[in-house]
């Protein structure tokens, strides 16, 4: 027989969300969050959730699937938090770098074959 479980388990996700059973805003669980200057000084009524995302993306570019890693928490979860936090402008989604001229990528591909 096992034990009960105790502790962060005991919590259901939607209290965790404050309600809110799915997210307001699409992010994908692959997106690169970064923390922006406002986050250093957020509210500090914010959830526990909010605030460990908020500590963890300060320190570093994270995507959702790798907070929700780091803090053991279900995607689902982290996915409304961070939502809510980038409608708020404490974090960010930057946009993806542009993509190198063809030319260039068909004057890489001639050089690797040419080796």
């Amino acid at each position: 027989m096992t034990t009960p479980r105790r502790g962060r388990e005991l919590v259901r996700a939607y209290v965790r969300t404050g309600g809110q059973t799915c997210p307001r805003r699409e992010v994908d669980m692959a997106a690169l969050l970064v923390a922006s200057p406002e986050a250093k000084a957020a509210d500090p009524s914010r959830s526990p959730e909010a605030r460990a995302v908020l500590g963890l993306c300060w320190q570093g570019v994270l995507s959702p699937a790798e907070l929700a890693s780091y803090l053991a928490l279900p995607l689902s979860v982290v996915l409304i938090v961070v939502g809510d936090l980038i409608d708020g402008g404490l974090l960010a989604v930057p946009a993806p770098a542009a993509r190198p001229d063809e030319s260039l990528l068909q004057e890489v591909l001639r050089g690797l074959r040419a080796l």
